[in-house]
């Protein structure tokens, strides 16, 4: 009888888990959710740009894949592929929030 309860509750467990998405884009900032820094000049570049904005304007780190923009629930480990095109693997979390378990630079 225990084994069985003890099999049922990670049934239930691996049922209510996340489903791992995979999602396409570039790493930006709130403030030009769009990956569009042309009118910004926070830098030379769009990493340069993304890096500024959130360091001196509270900005947040999110992907835009070129519809809809997801603000990411780490907000430290993005900094190393702002500006840049990457594949995330994660989940959606009930607040809206994309949480990554894997990020790639992509081409």
């Amino acid at each position: 009888m225990r084994f069985l309860l003890v099999g049922l509750t990670a049934v239930a467990f691996l049922a209510a888990a996340p489903t791992k998405q995979t999602f396409t884009g570039r790493i930006t900032d709130s403030m030009c959710a769009r990956a569009d820094h042309s009118g910004m000049k926070m830098g030379d570049t769009d990493a340069e740009c993304t890096t500024a904005c959130v360091r001196s304007h509270g900005a947040l780190y999110v992907l835009w894949d070129g519809m809809h923009s997801y603000e990411l629930s780490n907000q430290i480990v993005p900094e190393q592929f702002a500006g840049k095109k990457v594949k995330i693997t994660g989940n959606l979390e009930k607040n809206g929030k994309l949480h990554a378990t894997e990020i790639k630079v992509t081409k």
